[in-house]
Formats: structure tokens, C-alpha cells, sequence
């Protein structure tokens, strides 16, 4: 008898809290592992356990598919090293055709990438020795060869700093082809080390420092000037602006500055070019509204010549008014809403979300969650926004005031504890008999019920959609990518989203056409 045996009971698919869950094809789960990824532990899984999990599901899927996640990754959320991993691990099993070598080419948008990509071929495949790096991939080669035609000598000379692998090795080892006379000028000054040494806030800000001063104050007014310099010359980067704000402002620089600084940080079309995370804002934002008065760990003369020179905190509000309206942009252009539209916005407060995102950043995902709420919210006329933790909570905020909203409930989160009941939203929705159009879930997506019940979401919202609201979607914004879903996806109207950017907003629009996360992945060119 080999056929006609007794079947074994299929082991129940439980999330990591020990709740019923649903997988997701290899596709959705690849999609989700990688845009949610910071490459460091997180609360349920460890590093190298997504990375094994990656790895396994990279066999699951088309290469191509793979190949265009990897672009989508780096060009639509903004990612940057989580894509070179996902090329360095296909190119360990994909060949016999330049799928690597168009990919390649596609995720190293900036100079520094083309060591960085090596660095990670080396480490992912245990390479160590004078030899470390032989053997390289043809196709990953010929990508890289490609990607060193993109750069100039300032973009070179920007990254070309200290590290095991420097730009002079990448270039031995890859052997681009120059496409003309002044490139290989170019090529020959990165073997020889001749690089023109750019003009950066970095570099400007690092020679002032190793210099003498006969005073504090002397010292002070040197750095208020440079600083004023690196405004005016246009070379400070937006991304460097936004992370700098605050040693901008204790710097002491004129209202003029400060005013072209807003300018800058404002416009519309800089914080497109610009691709910066939503939640790059709210940290700025955090820093502007905890400057002290007198800052710890500075000397007495600094801090009296900070008084006397310093009397930007009273232009505080103004730099706060340009981070809003930053982030307004990043709202723009979200769509699929109108004045009748009736949309709930809960956000997970749960204590897996309490984590930071990346290793010794202030940043916790939480914070992504209420971010990307808070933007939403920002587009709907008609919605209620609140939080789930052992209990589920609605709290009424002002629309157009996004990073203001985000401190209001990152404030008042304690209120609900801290499980992860986000069965009760859908259940107050159902015992109220309240029709919404779209239901919005911000979770890590661990949700279970801490209140010795048999309630679970999955039922709740069929019974949701069959009694009082049967046109009713439910979204879920997984902002950590374990691999399982609360609820069975695609039926009953119930779809998932991923990531920390506000390009998910884009695959929102597409769900709500007919397409997927997964379409909109398809449709990447390579």
C-alpha cells in the first residue's frame, strides 16, 4: 500500500505570537520580506533568518521577477542596500542570458554603490583572502562596467572614501571600457588616486574643524559663516538640509538663510527629486522641537556665544511650516478618494511595533505607521483615524496638519497598551453597524487576540461584509514583511501593501484599478 493511507492533518499556518494566519504566494511574500528589510533583527525574526528566508524564496520565483523587485526596490522605495542583496543572491543561480547584468546596472544609482554591491558579493558568498573577489560573476561584471559610464569626477571623488574595497579595486577588477578620451582621464585618476577633492558640506565642514581658532567665539562665527556658504552655494544636498536642520539653526545663520532653507526644503519639485522617506521629515521635525535653550556638553563660552549669536529659535515655527508643507507634497498625489469616500485609518501601537526601524535609529516602526496614516488622512474627507493595542481607540485630528497629527498620537499611544487586537476595529465597526468604503490596517501584520475569545479578524470581516458593508475593501500596510497574513488575501476584498514609502500609495491606486502590488513590480523595466 503506497496510495491508500490515511492523510496526516496539514499543520495550521500560525503568525509568531501563535495566531491563525494565511500565507501569501512567493511573489507576495518575497515583495513584502524585501521592502520591509533594514537589514537588521527585528522583533520576531533575525537578520540571517530573512536572509535564509529570502534565499529561499528567490528559488520560488521567476528570475525576472526577481531581477525587477530588485530595480522596484531601489528606484520605487527608495531602498539601497536590500537591492544589492537580491542581486548578488540571483546571480548565485541565474545564467545564460544579461538578466544580471541589466539589473545591475539598473540598482547602482550613485557611485558609492559600485564598492558597495562588491562588498556585499564578497560577504554573501564568504569570500576572504588576497583572492577574495575572483571569480566574479560575468554578468554582475558586465553590469558594474555599465554603471561606472554613469558617474562624473565630483560623484566619484563623493564616495570615493576609506574602505576595504575602494573604487581603484572595483575598477581593476571590473575593467570598464572608457567611452571616450576624458573618461579615461577620468579612470586614470581614480588608479592613481588624483581625484579633485569635491566640495561638500562634509568635506567643507571636516577642514574647519582641524583648524585653530584663538576663541570659542572666533570658532562659533567660522562655522555660522560656513554653514551660511553651504546654503548659498547650492551644494548642500536636500537630504543633507533635512538632516542638518538643527546644527543649522544652533549655528546661528541669518534669517536670509533660514528663510532660503525653507524655501528649499518646501518646494514641491525638490522634494520629488529629493526621495526621501516620509518618516526622514518627522525626524527632522523631532529634532527642530527638542533644541534646549542650552544644549548639554558644550562650554561655557560656546553656550554664551550661542546666546549672543543664536536668535533663530524664535524662526523655529517657520523651518516646522516648510516641513509640512513638505510632506504635504508626498501627498499630493494620492488618489482613489473624494468627499464621499468613508475611510477608517488604524494604526498598530503593539509592542513589536515599538522597535526602531534601523540599528541605533530613533525611528520606531511605529512611527512609520502613524506617518503613513497621517498622509492619508491628510487626502480624505470622510475619515475616522485611531489605534489598536489591547483595546481600539478613535482619535479626531486636524487634517492638514500631518507631522503635528503624528506627535498628538505617538503622545497618547499608552492609552490603548500595548497586544495587537486588531480584530476589535473591525468589531466595533460591526457591532455600530458603521459603513466605510476602505478599512486601513498600519500593522506588522502579528495580529492576535489577547482576550480569551474565538474572535479573529478573518471572521469578523466576512461577517463585516455580509451584514452591514458589502462593498467594503480592507487594506493591510505591512510594515515588516514575516511572510504571513492575518487574513486570507484577494477574497473578500482584502488586499496587502508593503513598505515605507509614499510610492505604496501608487500600488493603493492600482488595487483599487484591478492590479496588485505584484503588477506594478511587472511593470519595472530592465
Amino acid at each position: 500500500m503506497k496510495f491508500n493511507l490515511l492523510s496526516k492533518a496539514k499543520k495550521a499556518l500560525v503568525n509568531h505570537e501563535g495566531a491563525k494566519a494565511y500565507a501569501m504566494s512567493p511573489e507576495m511574500e518575497l515583495y513584502t520580506t524585501v521592502v520591509t528589510w533594514s537589514l537588521n533583527d527585528s522583533f520576531y525574526e533575525k537578520d540571517e533568518d530573512r536572509l535564509k528566508r529570502l534565499r529561499t524564496l528567490i528559488g520560488k520565483c521567476n528570475p525576472v521577477f526577481v531581477g525587477k523587485l530588485a530595480v522596484y526596490a531601489r528606484t520605487k522605495m527608495y531602498m539601497r542596500s536590500v537591492p544589492l542583496v537580491l542581486v548578488t543572491e540571483l546571480a548565485k543561480i541565474h545564467s545564460g542570458d544579461d538578466l544580471i547584468a541589466r539589473v545591475t546596472d539598473k540598482v547602482i544609482n550613485r557611485a558609492d554603490e559600485i564598492t558597495e554591491l562588491l562588498a556585499c558579493y564578497q560577504q554573501l558568498n564568504q569570500r576572504s583572502g588576497p583572492k577574495k573577489l575572483n571569480k566574479l560573476s560575468k554578468q554582475l561584471q558586465k553590469g558594474l562596467s555599465a554603471a561606472f559610464n554613469k558617474f562624473d569626477e565630483y560623484q566619484f571623488a563623493k564616495y570615493n572614501r576609506p574602505a576595504e574595497i575602494k573604487l581603484r579595486d572595483a575598477l581593476f577588477l571590473v575593467h570598464p571600457k572608457a567611452k571616450d578620451e576624458l573618461q579615461q582621464l577620468l579612470f586614470n585618476k581614480i588608479v592613481n588616486g588624483s581625484l579633485q577633492t569635491p566640495y561638500t558640506w562634509e568635506t567643507e565642514l571636516s577642514g574647519l574643524g582641524q583648524l585653530s581658532f584663538d576663541s570659542e567665539e572666533a570658532k562659533f562665527e567660522a562655522f555660522k559663516v560656513k554653514w551660511e556658504e553651504l546654503i548659498d552655494s547650492g551644494k548642500l544636498g536636500y537630504m543633507a538640509m533635512l538632516r542638518n536642520l538643527r546644527n543649522i539653526m544652533e549655528a546661528g545663520v541669518s534669517y536670509q538663510h533660514i528663510q532660503k532653507v525653507c524655501s528649499i526644503l518646501s518646494s514641491a519639485e525638490q522634494v520629488v527629486k529629493a526621495k526621501q522617506f516620509p518618516f526622514r521629515y518627522l525626524s527632522a521635525y523631532r529634532e527642530l522641537l527638542n533644541i534646549e535653550a542650552e544644549p548639554q556638553g558644550r562650554s561655557l563660552v560656546e553656550k554664551v556665544s550661542r546666546l549672543l549669536l543664536n536668535g533663530n529659535m524664535g524662526y523655529t515655527g517657520e523651518v516646522l511650516e516648510a516641513l509640512e508643507k513638505a510632506v504635504q507634497v508626498s501627498a499630493a498625489n494620492i488618489k482613489g478618494f473624494n468627499f464621499n469616500t468613508r475611510v477608517l485609518l488604524a494604526c498598530d501601537v503593539s509592542g513589536s511595533m515599538q522597535q526602531p526601524i534601523f540599528a541605533k535609529s530613533k525611528m520606531l516602526l511605529y512611527d512609520i505607521g502613524l506617518m503613513l496614516a497621517m498622509l492619508l488622512q491628510s487626502r480624505c474627507k470622510n475619515v475616522q483615524v485611531g489605534m489598536f493595542g489591547d483595546k481600539w481607540k478613535t482619535i479626531a485630528v486636524p487634517r492638514n496638519n500631518i507631522l503635528g497629527n503624528v506627535q498628538e498620537f505617538y503622545k497618547r499611544e499608552g492609552e490603548v497598551g500595548y497586544a495587537t487586537n486588531g480584530y476589535l476595529v473591525i468589531k466595533d465597526l460591526l457591532n455600530r453597524r458603521v459603513e466605510m468604503d476602505k478599512v486601513m490596517l498600519f500593522t506588522d501584520c502579528q495580529l492576535w487576540n489577547n482576550m480569551g475569545n474565538n474572535d479573529h479578524i478573518q471572521s469578523l470581516w466576512i461577517q463585516y461584509k455580509q451584514k452591514v458593508a458589502p462593498d467594503a475593501k480592507l487594506y493591510l500596510f505591512d510594515l515588516r514583511g514575516y511572510g504571513q497574513a492575518p487574513l486570507q488575501l484577494q477574497q473578500y476584498e482584502v488586499y496587502l501593501i508593503a513598505g515605507w514609502s509614499d510610492k505604496i500609495f501608487e500600488v493603493l491606486d492600482a488595487l483599487d484599478k484591478g492590479g496588485s502590488a505584484i503588477t506594478e513590480i511587472q511593470k519595472t523595466e530592465l
